[in-house]
């Protein structure tokens, strides 16, 4: 097949110092599986349909069960994204992400405690992230699709990098938002809501660049399994983000 994924040997090498030690019996080739973890993540298959040229679909369920209960996924993510250097400009914004049925059931509350939230586009999770000039993620969480801006961006507020510029929508304006980034000496670019009585002044030349976060969703989202969740834990889903957002943008 020609479209199955193979982790380059450079790209395998910048992965080796975030896996865990293996214990007695060695590990199953690394680059098989997690090429087919990879490949999964990529065309959205169950499990058991991944092609034979990457073992048995046990083995690569059972990694990916293994290595997320650690947080192997989120830590490279995190470690990568952390070599980024940016100094000049962070991005902040949020997109939706629908929820499959199997993400959600009839015993817990619309996906209650699993971060699913019901809106009028149905039931869905909020991406929320903080990317550099280049769009690259840097931060990503992840909360119930009927969560406001305001509430996001506090969780994210601790994370943002040392910048001098971030840029945002509207609905990041806030005056308590406004007198955060000033504590940090970061300058804000965002558009005043208009039902302001003083209009807000912001650069328009700048606030631009912002389409740079939306191409990240964009291409986060042409991945079947960010695009659709599926699983129903918060902490699998959101390791799968951090998979995607690494192999696209920091490998």
């Amino acid at each position: 097949m020609s479209d199955l994924f193979w982790l380059t040997d450079a790209q395998l090498a910048r992965l080796e110092p975030f896996f865990p030690k293996s214990h007695g019996k060695p590990r199953v080739d690394d680059r098989r599986v997690l090429s087919g973890i990879i490949f999964i993540n990529r065309s959205g298959l169950r499990w058991r349909g991944a092609p034979s040229v990457y073992g048995p679909y046990k083995a690569l369920n059972n990694r990916w069960k293994r290595w997320n209960d650690k947080g192997i996924f989120a830590q490279m993510m995190a470690d990568l994204a952390a070599e980024h250097g940016e100094e000049k400009i962070a991005m902040i914004d949020a997109t939706y992400l629908k929820a499959h049925r199997t993400a959600t059931s009839s015993g817990v509350r619309r996906g209650r405690g699993r971060l699913i939230g019901h809106t009028k586009g149905g039931m869905n999770t909020k991406l929320r992230a903080i990317c550099d000039s280049r769009g690259h993620p840097l931060n990503l969480i992840i909360i119930a699709g009927q969560v406001g801006d305001y509430i996001g961006a506090r969780v994210l507020l601790s994370g943002l990098p040392d910048v001098s510029w971030l840029f945002g929508d509207r609905g990041h304006d806030a005056d308590w938002f406004w007198e955060a980034l000033r504590g940090k000496e970061i300058r804000a670019c965002i558009p005043g809501l208009q039902q302001r009585k003083k209009p807000v002044k912001y650069d328009k030349r700048r606030y631009k660049r912002r389409n740079r976060i939306e191409s990240m969703f964009g291409r986060l989202k042409h991945w079947q399994r960010v695009a659709i969740r599926y699983n129903r834990c918060p902490k699998v889903f959101l390791s799968a983000i951090a998979l995607v957002a690494f192999v696209i943008y920091w490998l």
